[in-house]
């Protein structure tokens, strides 16, 4: 008896993490204890740089955050591994 193959729909409704990464910085443990309200810890990243969309710490997808209805979203603008301008 042979199953028919369904591709990835059997995967379809596993649930994954996405994260988006703002920048990264190193910190002496002193200087993250000195932090307190409206202290500002410099990224490594540009403001005009996209940002990193990863699923389960996997590099996926290149964004752009976008506002809407006081909410924020992430557009993505090119998918890891493409050509540059490819849209999700």
């Amino acid at each position: 008896m042979t199953l028919p193959t369904r591709g990835f729909d059997l995967l379809k409704d596993v649930d994954v993490r996405v994260t988006v990464e703002l920048g990264r910085t190193e910190m002496k443990l002193k200087d993250v204890l000195s932090l307190g309200e409206e202290s500002v810890v410099m990224l490594d990243r540009l403001t005009d740089e996209l940002l990193d969309v990863m699923v389960n710490g996997k590099l996926i997808a290149k964004g752009e955050i976008v506002a809407e209805n006081g909410r924020f979203g992430l557009r993505i603008v090119e998918l890891a591994g493409g050509s540059g301008a490819e849209a999700a």
